[in-house]
């Protein structure tokens, strides 16, 4: 986090892959000046000596503090670093340069001289991190949001945080106070990365048997552990067949999906779309499906000697296909 307004340094350089939060820290290093007191600058047309002279131009006007940005500064080269050092030994009075850019190594030249004198910030997610992060984003805004959504959302927008941040906020909006899960996310969300493992749970909803079984051969083909991926497909599907039955039997009892949302705490829009699921399966298939998921889940767990990949196909025929189709064969 920056000083407050009187501990500002002369230099801040930023960088890393966490884009959203170096806008943040721009914003809260901005707020700290008058509009007129702001030059901003791109390493793209701009070298080092350019940057100086703004610094040392915007110091002769005198008149309150002043703040030169310059972005893209990855792009710089060793002569650029050398005259941004020579600055900062005797830099204007006043005068903060903020320095954007990417992939800066707190080893380069233009690193080493911006920490003496000034602060390096470096803000990175790693991957393993980013459903840490999601939820983070989703607090921020004060919105909740189960892990489960939180590790949906990268499957479906990426791993890119600015199109992360994009969606978070769309689906914050949108929840206004209420938990999002992971279904929401998929009603919600366009598909911007690869095939994402809720086109599973759409495809069994509407009985496409083809596609269901495409989208989890998807999903096995990008997972680096097959067990663990098996056993989270299960997962997400005996919870939706479960929400599904839910359904069912709310409709039976003459709820609409409005009501049933409120019992659920989930949002009317998802839940009238486990309403029209509900309607292409009978009451027995679904007792049926929980029954067949479960004994998938022993059978992946060593109680089969079928490989798990072979063991979820035949369930997927089984709870999918409809049962005249399956009679019939």
């Amino acid at each position: 986090m920056l000083a407050v307004a009187n501990e500002l340094k002369p230099v801040y350089l930023m960088t890393g892959g966490d884009r959203p939060k170096i806008d943040r820290a721009l914003a809260r290093l901005r707020a700290r000046f008058q509009t007129d007191a702001l030059e901003r600058l791109s390493a793209a047309t701009a070298g080092g000596d350019d940057a100086v002279a703004a610094c040392n131009a915007l110091g002769l006007f005198g008149g309150g503090d002043r703040l030169v940005e310059v972005s893209e500064v990855e792009k710089w080269k060793t002569p650029d670093a050398k005259a941004i050092a020579a600055y900062l030994e005797s830099p204007v009075q006043g005068t903060v340069l903020a320095l954007v850019g990417s992939e800066i190594k707190r080893d380069s030249p233009l690193a080493k001289a911006c920490s003496r004198r000034g602060e390096v910030l470096v803000y990175d997610v790693s991957k393993k991190d980013l459903p840490k992060w999601v939820a983070e984003q989703f607090r921020r805004l004060d919105a909740q949001a189960d892990p489960s959504a939180c590790r949906a959302l990268i499957e479906l927008a990426g791993e890119d945080l600015g199109a992360l941040e994009v969606e978070i906020e769309k689906l914050a909006v949108w929840a206004d106070g209420q938990e999002i899960g992971e279904d929401d996310v998929a009603v919600l969300v366009a598909a911007q990365a690869e095939v994402p493992s809720f086109t599973l749970t759409d495809a069994w909803g509407r009985r496409d048997l083809a596609a269901a079984l495409a989208a989890c051969e998807s999903q096995l083909e990008r997972a680096s552990d097959v067990r663990r991926e098996l056993t989270r497909l299960v997962a997400l599907l005996m919870g939706h067949v479960r929400r599904v039955r839910d359904c069912q039997r709310f409709e039976a009892e003459g709820k609409s999906p409005k009501e049933a949302a409120a019992q659920l705490k989930r949002h009317p829009f998802y839940v009238e779309k486990l309403f029209a699921q509900a309607r292409n399966y009978g009451a027995d298939e679904l007792r049926g499906a929980v029954v067949e998921l479960a004994r998938l889940d022993l059978a992946l767990k060593g109680g089969s000697r079928l490989s798990g990949e072979l063991e979820l196909t035949r369930t997927l025929v089984s709870i999918t296909q409809p049962a005249a189709w399956a009679t019939a064969s």
